[in-house]
């Protein structure tokens, strides 16, 4: 009986998997980045903070309360005099004004400068790829970042990639879309009008290719 349920969920997930792709072989292309309407689409948001970040917080005069400290996986960080101070999902310059407010009482007019590194970020600051990529990573965003940079960062297409076949699933309002992207165009065959600019929060799914 273990034998056949385990082969009836496999089977499963290789349908969805299926109806996944042909679902998606119909999926609108997104503009080129070296168009003027793609250009127009390339997002510039803010950096926010996400677990797992390095954060440098420099305490203005106050060399005992500077430190480097890591996000802890709940979200948070501590500092002495600050304990348990939510830093996820703000901006470095959000975080420090508030630090300075906890600060107040002990300190005065403190000055707080936060410089982020080892970057991270949360979930909706990521661009996450998966399937035929040579080092399949979640990578953190950076404005103007295109797929030919994704490309670059996981190392490329694995020989099994079916890179023509790789999709983009974007939240557009709270609704999630799918668009095609030509990698193998892009990477192999030198189409630099197949480069499209990422966004915070994109998966790329490269599936394998059939033959």
């Amino acid at each position: 009986m273990k034998r056949i349920n385990s082969r009836v969920t496999v089977l499963g997930i290789l349908g969805m998997c299926f109806m996944l792709l042909a679902g998606c072989s119909s999926a609108p292309s997104l503009p080129s980045a070296m168009s003027g309407e793609g250009a127009k689409l390339a997002p510039s948001d803010q950096y926010l903070i996400g677990p797992g970040d390095t954060l440098g917080i420099f305490v203005w005069r106050n060399p005992e309360l500077s430190m480097s400290v890591a996000v802890r996986p709940d979200g948070r960080v501590s500092i002495p005099l600050v304990e348990d101070m939510t830093a996820v999902g703000k901006t470095p310059t959000g975080l420090a004004r508030e630090l300075e407010d906890k600060l107040r009482p002990y300190i005065k007019d403190p000055i707080v400068t936060i410089i982020p590194s080892g970057f991270v970020g949360p979930y909706t600051q990521q661009v996450r790829v998966i399937g035929e990529a040579a080092s399949p990573k979640a990578l953190p965003y950076r404005s103007g970042m295109t797929a030919l940079d994704v490309m670059i960062a996981v190392g490329g297409l694995t020989k099994y990639a079916a890179g023509d076949r790789s999709i983009v699933v974007r939240t557009v309002n709270g609704k999630e879309e799918s668009y095609r992207v030509h990698l193998s165009s892009l990477i192999r065959d030198g189409e630099v009008d197949e480069n499209v600019f990422m966004a915070p929060g994109d998966i790329l799914i490269i599936p394998q290719s059939y033959f």
